[in-house]
């Protein structure tokens, strides 16, 4: 499966959507909108408001998350943010800072 990887070294400012699955390992800020997944990787920073499938973060993240299945918390990563999801998952180790909301009803 090829995922579109945005490298470290690159900052996006700006909205970003799609239908495949992402990989952040650089900077990205603004909004994310996504069908599949979104990782973003121990260098990665986020600072936008994500909705998605699922969520994979072991980098920083600030904003709020919004996903249809499940948000994954990786040790030593850094949420600031409100977490929508029917499933959250948050490793030993994780900080997160915000509210959580596991009542996910049909829209």
């Amino acid at each position: 499966m090829a995922n579109t990887i945005i490298g470290s070294s690159i900052v996006i400012d700006g909205e970003i959507s799609g239908d495949e699955d992402l990989v952040i390992q650089g900077t990205v800020k603004g909004k994310i909108s996504l069908k599949e997944s979104l990782y973003v990787e121990g260098s990665g920073v986020v600072e936008a408001d994500i909705e998605t499938q699922n969520v994979e973060i072991a980098g920083r993240v600030t904003g709020n998350i919004a996903a249809t299945d499940k948000v994954e918390l990786k040790t030593d990563c850094r949420v600031v943010g409100d977490i929508k999801a029917p499933r959250i998952l948050i490793a030993d180790g994780a900080s997160f800072k915000g509210n959580v909301d596991m009542d996910m009803k049909e829209r």
